[in-house]
């Protein structure tokens, strides 16, 4: 029969040996393969050490059983070889080490109890073993001054306002930590980063990843991006301005329609070109809108058209690394809902007439500034009624964009 040995170093050696062999015999096979004399050699089933004169079958030791060797110590190590230094390193962890290993109902505990600790000890990296005892003795240091606060506290006189102060901590610390441990038993997802949602599209017949934003008021591109796919030179600079996010950043342009692709149909798209170089296509609020998008986080899938195309949410291993680079997407990409931590809590300011802006619109009846029948005239002619189209741009504060949106989600 054949059985597999796993050395201390974690080598495995298969012998092929007779179930009536001796444990001796074994030992002296392994020394011919590891060069560990047989007198060092201890080996161990189940947890247990065997003894020379025992036979395999004997000890139920089968077909493919795994049996462990770890070397014995030479030699009697003085007391002084295990102790340990102040800071809970081992003064001589190598005889510590053959120490533990030679006691095999130690090894038996620890491979139950500790499995970390014993594969440090049944390895050959003294300095992983010097750290982990260090680890350690401050984990056990740490406790006891806990503990010890606490039991001050409990003798602590109830009159004394301080003393009372460190119970309350201590209190809303325990419940914290019992919060903390039950989070981790019942929802342990929620100390993993969210990954935010991009879809694979195609903008003028140039592939990109999208990032899907519902909080995101318009959809944005950068104008890095608008130029690789051919779209800058229909930039309409009447539409520049700042967006107002956590920081923000400069628009560019409109660009009013271009082609892009999900999945195999094409769709039309209206883009604000910004100048943020760590984002490249921010699909927003007004194109999930108008294209009916579905966010099916239970397939996670993008649904548009009301569900005639499903295109995958990908991976975070299909996401390029810097578009996950959270820090400088939140400050090279604030704009009306482009930063993903804060969806929800921006706004647009373009260069049309604005609160704030010295173009001419006061603060009192926005009809009679200059060019708001312009503007009404253009609303009007996407299908919209005057007295809606009026309302949308007060509300907006003669914003031609934003009055656009509150007439499309309205």
């Amino acid at each position: 029969m054949k059985i597999t040995v796993m050395t201390a170093d974690e080598q495995f050696i298969t012998l092929d040996v007779d179930p009536e062999e001796s444990v001796e015999n074994v030992k002296a096979l392994l020394e011919v393969e590891t060069r560990v004399p047989l007198q060092q050699q201890q080996l161990l089933f189940n947890g247990n050490e065997i003894k020379n004169d025992s036979r395999l079958r004997a000890l139920g030791v089968g077909e493919g059983d795994l049996v462990m060797m770890v070397a014995k110590t030479s030699s009697r190590v003085s007391n002084n070889d295990l102790s340990f230094n102040p800071d809970g390193s081992c003064v001589n962890p190598g005889a510590f080490q053959q120490h533990v290993r030679g006691d095999s109902n130690m090894m038996t505990q620890l491979l139950q109890t500790d499995p970390e600790f014993a594969q440090v000890i049944l390895g050959n990296d003294l300095n992983r073993l010097q750290n982990l005892m260090r680890d350690r003795h401050r984990q056990r240091s740490e406790l006891q001054r806990q503990q010890q606060e606490e039991l001050a506290l409990l003798h602590a006189d109830p009159f004394d306002v301080e003393a009372q102060k460190k119970i309350e901590a201590a209190i809303r610390q325990k419940g914290i930590d019992e919060n903390w441990a039950a989070a981790l038993e019942h929802n342990p997802e929620a100390f993993a980063r969210v990954v935010m949602l991009y879809v694979d599209m195609e903008v003028n017949g140039v592939p990109l990843k999208a990032f899907v934003d519902s909080g995101a008021q318009s959809t944005i591109i950068s104008k890095s991006c608008a130029e690789r796919c051919g779209l800058l030179r229909l930039l309409d600079q009447r539409y520049k301005g700042i967006a107002h996010g956590v920081g923000q950043s400069e628009i560019l342009g409109r660009i009013h329609v271009a082609p892009i692709k999900i999945g195999e149909v094409f769709y039309p798209c209206s883009f604000m070109v910004l100048d943020a170089p760590n984002m490249e296509f921010l699909f927003g609020l007004d194109m999930l809108r108008k294209h009916q998008c579905i966010i099916d986080l239970k397939d996670n899938v993008l649904r548009v058209g009301g569900g005639e195309v499903s295109v995958p949410f990908l991976q975070e291993k299909d996401i390029p690394s810097h578009f996950l680079d959270e820090e400088r997407f939140s400050k090279q990409a604030s704009d009306s809902g482009l930063v993903p931590e804060t969806s929800g809590k921006k706004e647009v300011k373009d260069n049309l007439p604005t609160r704030g802006q010295s173009s001419g619109t006061s603060r009192g009846d926005i009809t009679q500034a200059p060019g708001f029948e312009a503007k009404v005239a253009k609303l009007v002619e996407l299908g919209f009624g005057r007295d809606a189209v009026i309302q949308a741009l007060r509300l907006s504060e003669g914003n031609e964009e934003q009055a656009a949106g509150y007439l499309f989600g309205g």
